[in-house]
């Protein structure tokens, strides 16, 4: 498995496959690169294909650090960046869902010129307050409880743990036809049981980049400081996260967004829905 240099101390483990246009995907919490292994095969006949584990993720670097500097979405971006940076790729079609959207749209906003197009599943701004209704509370209940040393003292490096923990959101924020393989859910156990490994993913909401606490700050640009990047979203019916109703205010964020509703997928999307990821990012990539 190839590893990137460090930016900040944390290498990334990546695979790259393909030839042509290059795209990044950035997978989502709580996944691993692993997340794209459906999608990737019917990209790389005609891109470049890369896919890191993040930072704290999979087989990356998963160093106690001060989540609001290693692990937020500014921090993840610069390792993407640095990623981008060592293989030579000057412009990229980007794309991610989940905490991978977020740290997309970040690096967007800080390198537009790094980035030929965004496909982009929710997480997206403009949710809002609405993040503070009693039935999305009941789903977003998981990111209050990883700020709390609780989490780490009941979860980490307890494997069987790990593996209910896990288990109930590949479940319960799936759609209703997708059912994620045994042999699937033990390569990520064996990945967020290892001592230290899940404090590391949740260091994530532990930065303030969770949807919580990112719908409740954000505030609508000028028309002018928008996300100018050419944006496709994907949405799913089905995710309890992210309802479709919340998809009204992509035009305050973005200059040039188009939606694209995904009618039998859940939170899960690549796996899911991977014809509709891979006809967006075709699009971008100018093949297929």
């Amino acid at each position: 498995m190839p590893r990137s240099t460090p930016v900040d101390g944390f290498t990334l483990a990546y695979e790259r496959s393909g030839s042509g246009p290059a795209v990044v995907l950035l997978h989502g919490w709580p996944g691993d690169r692993g997340d794209y292994r459906v999608l990737a095969p019917l990209l790389a006949g005609s891109a470049e294909i890369v896919i890191p584990d993040l930072r704290g993720f999979g087989e990356s670097d998963k160093h106690p650090a001060d989540p609001r500097e290693a692990y937020s979405a500014a921090g993840q971006a610069r390792s993407v960046l640095g990623l981008m940076d060592e293989l030579g790729l000057e412009e990229v079609v980007l794309a991610g869902y989940d905490i991978g959207s977020r740290i997309a749209q970040a690096l967007a906003r800080s390198a537009p010129h790094r980035v030929r197009g965004l496909v982009l599943a929710p997480p997206l701004p403009g949710v809002g307050d609405r993040v503070l209704a009693a039935e999305a509370q009941r789903e977003f209940w998981y990111q209050a409880f990883h700020q709390l040393e609780l989490a780490e003292q009941l979860v980490d490096g307890d494997a069987g743990t790990v593996r209910s923990y896990l288990r109930h959101f590949w479940s319960h924020w799936s759609g209703p036809t997708f059912e994620l393989a045994e042999a699937d859910l033990d390569r990520l156990v064996e990945h967020y049981a290892a001592p230290g490994a899940f404090t590391a993913s949740i260091g994530w909401y532990r930065a303030g980049s969770g949807t919580v606490a990112t719908s409740l700050a954000e505030t609508t640009p000028a028309p002018d400081a928008r996300i100018l990047t050419p944006t496709r979203v994907l949405w799913p019916a089905h995710d309890p996260l992210f309802p479709p109703a919340w998809s009204d205010r992509l035009d305050d964020f973005f200059a040039d967004a188009d939606l694209t509703p995904m009618p039998a997928a859940g939170h899960f999307s690549p796996l899911e829905a991977p014809e509709a990821w891979g006809a967006a990012i075709s699009g971008f990539a100018g093949h297929g």
